[in-house]
């Protein structure tokens, strides 16, 4: 599940996770561990669905940092998800990320598998997203071949990325960039991002899109729009996201969003989705959580999870 308020981002590329345990630290070197557990019971939105059990993470994260000097680190990451292990999916290994890199200062340099610039930007609050997060999760790729730069300024959080041999979903390889960049002006949060999709013989494919959010205090209200223009059949995808999040009490929160997602000469698909998130007052790493959601599609009926989480 997404932020809904972006703000300016947190880098943890070269930070760490920012919840993660420090395991040990020593004479510059730092290694820390975090972890994501979440296992919910769910029945998808469709037809005639059946229940059943979803892990929907199990990631273990490990980072580790030596201190270089004269205001330099060099870091790696390696990340192990076993969700689709568990879920039974013919997979051939549970490694999410896994990429080196160098910091100096603000900026910071890495390679490896790794998450694109792009994957920063997003409004949507929902456990079990109804439709594509946004068009940037509709067009992602495997994202094994990745060279990340990202800048962190006071106010002003800057990545851009690039992948050689990018796969996306249709098996189909080429070359993807994508920036993104995030700020906030007298507590309104704004955020955008683009890319290009290059498949090999294709004509270039552009996604961008804009979000903003705002904290009132007792709720966050937030939205994105993003567009994805394909050369090759000249037709346009557009996706928006509206949500907001209500702090019912200091340990119970309540989100709800709206979706909609059209294709040019297709109809568009209207989602809703309406959760709620319970996190015990002595441990707020651990919490329930149950939700519901729907589409306007023909012949669909209302999906439904309840789960439970436990980080570190």
């Amino acid at each position: 599940m997404k932020k809904l308020l972006l703000a300016v981002a947190v880098s943890t590329v070269a930070a760490g996770s920012v919840n993660a345990a420090t395991v040990y630290e020593k004479e510059g070197f730092t290694y820390k561990l975090n972890g994501d557990f979440q296992v919910q019971l769910r029945k998808k939105i469709g037809d005639d669905t059946n229940e059943y059990v979803d892990f929907d993470d199990l990631e273990l994260k490990n980072y580790v940092s030596y201190d270089l000097g004269n205001d330099m680190k060099a870091f790696g990451r390696l990340d192990f998800d076993f969700k689709d292990h568990a879920n039974g999916k013919d997979v051939d290994e549970p490694i999410e990320e896994a990429y080196v890199g160098i910091q100096y200062g603000v900026t910071s340099l890495s390679m490896g598998k790794q998450n694109f610039a792009s994957d920063e930007f997003g409004i949507e609050e929902a456990y079990e997203s109804p439709l594509d997060e946004d068009q940037f999760d509709a067009v992602k790729t495997d994202g094994d071949d990745t060279f990340r730069v990202d800048v962190e300024l006071d106010n002003v959080y800057l990545v851009a990325s690039y992948e050689l041999e990018a796969e996306d979903k249709g098996g189909i390889t080429g070359e993807f960039f994508d920036l993104f960049a995030s700020t906030e002006i007298a507590g309104l949060e704004l955020a955008a991002a683009y890319q290009r999709n290059t498949p090999i013989g294709q004509d270039d494919n552009d996604t961008w899109g804009l979000s903003a959010g705002y904290d009132f205090g007792m709720f966050g209200l937030a939205a994105d729009y993003s567009v994805t223009d394909d050369s090759n059949t000249d037709l346009e995808t557009t996706l928006y996201n509206i949500a907001a999040i209500i702090d019912v009490t200091s340990t119970t929160a309540v989100a709800l969003g709206m979706q909609n997602q059209e294709e040019d000469k297709s109809d568009d698909v209207t989602a809703w989705y309406a959760n709620v998130t319970y996190k015990f007052p002595t441990a707020k790493n651990v919490s329930v959580f149950a939700e519901i959601a729907d589409t306007d599609e023909d012949d669909t009926d209302m999906g439904f999870l309840a789960g439970m989480r436990v980080k570190f």
